[in-house]
């Protein structure tokens, strides 16, 4: 023993482990507590700032992110901001239209949500890009929730509901911005998102074959065998002339997807392909008296700005468990979304989103919209891109676009009246086929089966069964996933690479060297009770595979952020059985966090701190050299 003592004093400065005294149980609780609610640290630049003023400044650009562009604002961005506002404008009146239409609710409802929540996310919203409005997964989601039999017994309670479900929804989102907790938006993973946007599209690009052959009677189901069934058992209600027409301003709008897909300079082309098919379709239908030939049209659309709304909200106990699971599931899926697509576009720009900004944007977004006659809005993935496209450079396209929805309201809202319900179908119908991405599908396969399974699993589910059930299924699979990582946390054997002091997993580094009568041994993740019992099982199993006598246990716990009392005790039990066989145990590199777990429950007392150590070379030296006449004590 004293030999060892020696050895760690004759350690080069700097190179043994620092047993600093166990910090308080305060400062740990805070510091964890900053690492999980503000991982960012926020904060810090402000409490920089030398002056209290400079400091209210930067706190005030911190929570209103419009106080920190707009004085920077100047006419040449506004060029490019008024093109692009213009331009998604052109794509949110027949959008609104359409996906209202989807929701169940008055079309006017659709072009009242693109007119507050923009100004809305200008004055809160952290990305440059995000382009606010509505959404189809969303609305069908609404609508699937609250039912098509409440729509019809009293369609005036259906829309107070779905404003109810915004104001929760709004509520939700901004829950968990204040307090920030992105992190349970974190749960929907890429996967889940790819599968059940790409399940959903399929369900509603089916729904739209009701307005495209113009079916009366249609399935209020939304999974794939009932629609299918509900249009092939009516065909008797099909009209060639409303099919035609679904099929020609089909081809239209994908010739120009295809246009901007071949020269993306002329994005535009795809951008103002919907308003055409609503102004053409406008057109025909009041040239030719499209209503007596079979064709649905909108209806009256009044002129106006959106009136309010609050005294429709409704919180009868009878509904509130329908409202919740609508605010709640569409809120998650909205967030999930637009963070997504707002992270997604700010990297091409090379720029950053706060998440937990956003967060509080979309739900003041969604709490002042359900005030003002709006339902349940978020940054689509179509009209994000068309802002991009479009060249935008600040929050100021949204404001733009709302200030051009405001005179849409005021003077050419009746216009859209003649809009033929085939027209919002083929533009529905364009928008879903964007929104398969086989190839990602493909390349989830490729890479990760398990993440291809979940992926799936939304799209199977959501597909034949429900948007909801589709969900879970596939949700339940990514927390599984986590847990099966939890409790059989990754374990390698290292081996010494050739004329280097590195020690590198073996399967990855065939060529590394193994050490006759060491096991050294590397942890990948927290040890606790979860997944204790299974770490030690495979350290004995290590040991009882070696073909020769194993005189040391090396445990590299470089990878262990935290250990519990479960698993300070599964290593406590390791090294008594490996004392009873003769072996060693030696601790290489613990954290911080896990050498207080140690210092405070004995640990390090008990194997004594000699046989802890700052790195595998340094650990292999003692051992080889001092260690091996030492003896532990009992």
């Amino acid at each position: 023993m004293e030999s060892a003592d020696r050895t760690n004093s004759s350690t080069p400065k700097g190179r043994g482990v620092n047993f600093l005294a166990p910090r308080s149980f305060f400062l740990k609780f805070s510091s964890k507590c900053k690492e999980t609610f503000f991982p960012d640290d926020p904060f810090k630049p402000i409490s920089q700032e030398p002056s209290g003023l400079m400091r209210t400044k930067k706190t005030l650009e911190y929570f209103v992110p419009i106080c920190e562009w707009l004085p920077k604002y100047n006419l040449q961005k506004l060029r490019y901001d008024l093109l692009a506002g213009i331009t998604i404008t052109s794509l949110a009146v027949p959008q609104g239209i359409s996906y209202a239409n989807l929701a169940g609710i008055p079309p006017i409802i659709g072009l009242y949500s693109s007119f507050v929540p923009p100004f809305v996310y200008a004055v809160l919203g952290s990305s440059n890009t995000l382009a606010v409005g509505t959404v189809a997964a969303c609305s069908l989601l609404i609508a699937e929730t609250f039912g098509e039999e409440l729509l019809k017994t009293d369609p005036n309670l259906y829309l107070h509901l779905i404003f109810t479900s915004a104001f929760i929804t709004g509520v939700f989102q901004f829950a968990l911005g204040f307090f920030r907790l992105g992190m349970l938006v974190d749960f929907l993973s890429h996967s889940t998102i790819t599968g059940f946007m790409g399940g959903t599209a399929i369900i509603i690009l089916l729904q739209q074959l009701k307005g495209v052959f113009g079916i009366v009677h249609f399935t209020h189901k939304t999974d794939v065998v009932s629609v299918l069934h509900s249009v092939f058992s009516h065909r008797d209600e099909w009209k060639w002339q409303s099919a035609l027409a679904g099929v020609c301003f089909l081809i239209f709008l994908q010739s120009t997807r295809y246009i901007k897909k071949i020269k993306p300079k002329l994005f535009w082309v795809s951008a103002m392909g919907p308003m055409v098919v609503v102004l053409v379709g406008c057109l025909v239908a009041y040239l030719v008296k499209g209503t007596e030939h079979g064709i649905k049209t909108v209806g009256p659309l009044k002129k106006g700005l959106n009136p309010p709304s609050i005294q429709y909200l409704t919180f009868d106990a009878k509904y509130l468990p329908l409202v919740f699971k609508a605010g709640i599931v569409t809120g998650l899926i909205a967030l999930a979304e637009g963070i997504a697509i707002g992270r997604s576009f700010a990297v091409m720009k090379n720029e950053q989103t706060d998440g937990n900004k956003e967060m509080i944007a979309f739900g003041l977004m969604n709490i002042i919209g359900s005030f003002t006659s709006c339902y349940l809005t978020t940054g689509p993935f179509s009209k994000t891109a068309v802002n991009y496209n479009a060249g935008t450079k600040t929050p100021m396209s949204n404001i733009v676009m709302g200030f051009c929805m405001m005179l849409v309201l005021l003077f050419l809202a009746p216009l859209f009246s003649y809009t033929p319900l085939v027209a919002l179908s083929a533009i529905i119908m364009s928008a879903m086929l964007g929104l398969i991405d086989y190839e990602e599908m493909y390349h989830l396969f490729k890479v990760d089966k398990f993440d291809f399974l979940v992926c799936m699993s939304a799209f199977f589910g959501v597909s034949f069964i429900s948007m909801d059930y589709g969900l879970i299924i596939s949700v339940g699979f990514s927390i599984l996933r986590a847990l099966l990582y939890v409790a059989r946390p990754s374990t390698c054997k290292l081996g010494r690479i050739p004329n280097s002091v590195m020690f590198r997993d073996i399967e990855q580094y065939p060529g590394a060297e193994e050490m006759l009568g060491y096991v050294i041994l590397q942890m990948g993740s927290p040890i606790f009770f979860a997944n204790s019992t299974y770490v030690r099982e495979r350290i004995l199993r290590w040991i009882r595979d070696e073909p020769e006598g194993v005189e040391f246990l090396l445990l590299d716990l470089s990878g262990v952020s935290s250990v519990d009392m479960t698993g300070m005790e599964t290593l406590l039990e390791v090294r008594r059985i490996l004392v009873s066989k003769g072996i060693k145990m030696v601790i290489i590199n613990p954290r911080f966090e896990v050498l207080e777990k140690m210092m405070l429950s004995h640990f390090v007392e008990k194997i004594g701190k000699e046989y802890v150590f700052l790195s595998i070379d340094d650990a292999v030296q003692a051992c080889r050299f001092n260690l091996s006449t030492a003896k532990p004590e009992p």
